[in-house]
């Protein structure tokens, strides 16, 4: 087993997920051969610090990413930070020759975006980017349903991701309501996996989008006090202006000559996390919620699904449970009906990270479709502006 020295920037919810995900490697992927090593975490909290060292396993925590960087026992780092830190570090972290696995947005904006791409490709060090969903099982065999021409030619595509982790009034104004820090509200903060999972799935780039978004919640109680997440927060009797978007709706056209419609909110009362991916295509169509991960609908004309032609009495869906046919299900589990969860996808995201690095491959999401799914995202915001159609620049 080759060891692999890790640091993790910010350990927050998300870096937590990296942390366990790197750790559970060897077990799920046992055939790369590698074994990832909890070298150093960055925290400005104190608290957080004591959890890498006592509940994480690190062997050291300190306040600065300087310090990560610095240390030459660290060969990959996670780059979990809030969103207005990330260009800075990323650019750090490629100066420093470090490959990194970094959250989704990857930038603030398109601009901040292609730095942190352009600063990655000079140093030539792998990156990943953090779209968990196309790792799914279930999706994964979508997008293999589409590239054999199962379906036919994709004429229309639908995404939503719809959750209310914003929707009391009564949220703390933290900095993913800032526009500086946090850029595009839910554009970027969920939006931007619709548009990855629409090229991923369809292997069509969006190269057009016509958009409209709103603030629904105009001001938030300004908070008193750090937290984890988006809870633990407490709050002040002052309120604050939200700056970016609760909620906005796309249409979109493909390279491929399909349409696609995307939507997305932060403050859908009852969504907790209402992810979903329609695919409609001349020979059939498929469809997946992330509320059910773990199974998937079809309907082929080529009689795998039910019934068939339209004529037929059963003409429809066919629900099929996730297995060990589909994508990296065999890793986590024995046979159809036992569930993946969210983590599970991250481990994926992990360990092609880290086969990337050490083993040349090209697995992982990286920061070309964390571009192109930025400058989705920004022309989606020019659009709402604009009330026009705007092209999309492929990276």
């Amino acid at each position: 087993m080759q060891d692999i020295g890790i640091g993790v920037i910010s350990l927050g919810w998300m870096g937590r997920l990296h942390s366990t995900s790197y750790q559970r490697i060897p077990s799920r992927f046992p055939e790369l051969g590698l074994r990832p090593r909890l070298v150093v975490a960055a925290d400005p909290l104190e608290a957080n610090q004591l959890a890498a060292t006592e509940q994480f396993g690190f062997e050291k925590a300190v306040a600065s990413i300087d310090e990560v960087l610095a240390d030459p026992d660290v060969e990959a780092v996670s780059i979990c930070s809030p969103n207005f830190l990330h260009r800075d570090f990323a650019i750090k972290a490629a100066a420093a020759g470090k490959p990194f696995w970094i959250e989704k947005p990857m930038g603030v904006s398109a601009a901040q975006s292609r730095e942190i791409h352009d600063a990655a490709a000079a140093a030539r060090v792998a990156t990943a980017v953090g779209f968990n969903y196309r790792h799914a099982p279930a999706v994964q065999h979508l997008r293999s349903l589409v590239a054999d021409g199962r379906l036919g030619r994709i004429t229309n595509v639908r995404c939503w991701l719809n959750a209310d982790y914003a929707s009391s009034p009564d949220g703390a104004l933290t900095w993913r309501y800032d526009r500086e820090k946090a850029g595009s509200g839910v554009i970027g903060d969920l939006l931007s996996h619709g548009a990855d999972l629409v090229k991923y799935v369809t292997g069509q780039h969006i190269e057009e989008v016509t958009a409209t978004s709103d603030i629904f919640i105009p001001e938030r109680p300004i908070p008193t006090s750090a937290g984890v997440g988006h809870g633990g927060i407490e709050v002040g009797e002052e309120r604050g202006p939200v700056q970016n978007e609760d909620w906005v709706a796309a249409l979109s056209r493909l390279s491929g000559g399909a349409h696609a419609t995307l939507e997305s909110s932060r403050v859908a009362r009852g969504h907790r996390s209402d992810y979903a991916l329609e695919l409609f295509g001349t020979e059939g169509s498929a469809r997946w919620s992330f509320t059910r991960m773990n199974e998937f609908e079809v309907m082929l004309s080529d009689g795998e699904g039910a019934g068939g032609g339209s004529s037929s009495t059963e003409h429809g869906y066919t629900t099929v449970l996730a297995g060990p046919g589909h994508g990296d299900y065999a890793r986590f589990q024995p046979g159809p009906g036992i569930p993946m969860s969210f983590d599970d996808l991250k481990t994926i995201e992990a360990a092609e990270f880290l086969s990337d690095i050490a083993h040349g491959t090209h697995l992982a999401p990286n920061a070309a479709d964390g571009l192109a799914a930025a400058e989705v995202c920004e022309a989606v915001v020019r659009s709402a502006a604009s009330r026009a159609w705007e092209t999309v620049p492929r990276p």
